[in-house]
């Protein structure tokens, strides 16, 4: 668990089973009133940003993840085929996975995948 006075931008974070990326975060220490945090999230998985307010001191849990760089191979049954370009690996990444990024997809283009968890 972190407390939200430690955010930090690009800190990948876990709410309600959900992972997310904090892309702006501002302290708020009003003149009367509890420190409050101000946050603007960014949803890895969803590829959606949503503004979320945490009390001052309140814990979250920080995701560990993974960024690694593949390049793109050549789309497979429904799904698109990446190549690790260290070890060489494959892996396979829905459609629903890339969201929007598809349209922007080119033949040996390299990207950063996120993993999270085993």
């Amino acid at each position: 668990m972190i407390s939200v006075n430690d955010f930090r931008t690009g800190m990948s974070i876990e709410i309600d089973g959900e992972l997310w990326q904090v892309v702006e975060f501002q302290h708020v220490k009003p003149g009367k009133g509890a420190a409050f945090v101000r946050t603007k999230l960014k949803n890895i998985r969803k590829d959606f940003t949503v503004e979320k307010t945490f009390r001052g001191g309140e814990k979250v849990q920080r995701a560990i993840v993974e960024r690694k760089t593949f390049q793109y191979l050549y789309p497979g049954d429904g799904d698109y085929v990446f190549m690790d370009n260290e070890t060489y690996h494959q892996v396979n990444v829905t459609e629903e996975q890339i969201g929007d990024g598809l349209k922007w997809l080119k033949d040996s283009m390299e990207v950063q995948i996120v993993f999270h968890g085993d």
